[in-house]
């Protein structure tokens, strides 16, 4: 699933569509901006702390940026054409950051997270390949309010990237992969079926060998609703450190509603290895994640949103230690306003607590704030 395409398929269609014989390209993209203040207090936690001076505030008791923010800004592709029967499309996404550390340095690194193809019918389904964003999490993410806005405002990953939304408190980052990946047609009642090869990937002290990792994701949709099921696996390998290896085995549950003023949502993640932010970088301890949200329609223009999520290793304090400093949990609430100015461009005001605990009793807190826009062209 294409989350920055589909996001920007919602908002608007490209800004520029060219068609020549039998293809059709359309040009568009994304761009935005938020200020965002932070201000870090309480204890030391160690491990990916969300609400600790480390990363919330970039190593200060308060930071201040002006940077993306949960989505990056990006120049988007979109090709479309119908060739022998087969309907074929493809999508190349090149994204780029705004905030750095430095006034004078080249601000060039490029963030390709899109770059494939598809092939399919209406009655068969469709096979996409290439690079593209995971299966598993990906209802969460781009049902989270917080995704046209900044969510945590995490300071050490937006100087240099984005901010984090409810990543890695609420859900684990639903990760960009190479990928072969089918999806079914609607079938009887509303329901589809995604199921995808995923290239593996690495994790610290762990490793990816033979097996690919694998995605799986059962949806249905009608009148507003939509609530799906979703499974993934991978292997990870001893990396010669003698910590042996493990199976991360993660399932999800969701459901969504988005019909009239009122909107809601609740996912929740489970598994061995399933990461605080990404695969397998708690190792083999056992976690969780849930995200719960509520939204109104003050107008048609404005529209107020609370959410709530939670990323927590299940596991004791044992395990911990010997992984990553005795990191236990991190939340994230956060409060929105969001304004629809034109149909391209929503403006933005958040505000959020996010807290970090370890199982030594120590709690890291970071409060923050976030003002700004983005463009769908």
């Amino acid at each position: 699933m294409a989350v920055v395409a589909a996001l920007a398929a919602t908002q608007h269609a490209g800004a520029v569509e060219i068609v020549s014989g039998d293809w059709t390209v359309d040009v568009g993209g994304i761009i935005n901006a938020y200020a965002t203040s932070v201000s870090c207090s309480g204890d030391t936690v160690g491990g990916p702390a969300l609400g600790g001076r480390g990363l919330g505030c970039s190593g200060e008791s308060s930071k201040t940026s002006i940077g993306n923010g949960l989505l990056p800004s990006g120049l988007i592709t979109k090709f479309k054409t119908s060739q022998d029967g087969l309907d074929i499309g493809g999508t190349i996404g090149i994204m780029v950051h705004a905030a750095t550390d430095s006034g004078i340095a080249a601000n060039s690194a490029v963030d390709v997270r899109q770059a494939f193809f598809t092939i399919g019918t209406a009655e068969a389904g469709t096979l996409k390949i290439g690079r593209d964003y995971g299966v598993f999490g990906a209802n969460a993410i781009l049902s989270d309010m917080t995704l046209v806005g900044a969510g945590a405002p995490v300071q050490a990953t937006q100087r240099g990237r984005v901010t984090l939304g409810h990543i890695g408190a609420g859900y684990t980052y639903l990760g960009t992969y190479g990928q072969m990946t089918y999806t079914s047609p609607v079938l009887g009642g509303g329901f589809t079926f995604t199921g995808a090869l995923v290239s593996p990937v690495d994790s610290g002290l762990y490793a990816s060998q033979a097996g690919p990792q694998y995605q799986a994701q059962l949806a249905w949709a009608g009148n507003g609703f939509k609530a799906w099921i979703g499974a993934k696996i991978q292997h990870f390998a001893d990396a010669g450190a003698g910590t042996g290896g493990f199976s991360e085995t993660a399932g999800e549950i969701g459901v969504s509603y988005a019909n009239g003023p009122f909107g809601f949502l609740a996912n929740y993640q489970e598994g061995k290895g399933i990461g605080i932010l990404t695969d397998g970088d708690q190792g083999p301890v056992k976690g969780r994640n849930y995200l719960i949200q509520g939204t109104y329609k003050v107008t048609d223009k404005l529209k107020f949103g609370v959410n709530y999520g939670e990323s927590r290793n299940k596991d004791g304090n044992a395990t911990n230690v010997a992984l990553n400093a005795s990191f236990k949990s991190n939340s994230n609430v956060t409060a929105g306003l969001y304004y629809g100015l034109t149909k391209s461009i929503t403006l933005a005001g958040e505000v959020g607590d996010t807290r970090s605990k370890d199982y030594l009793g120590n709690t890291a807190k970071m409060f923050g704030g976030s003002l700004g826009g983005i463009i769908f062209f």
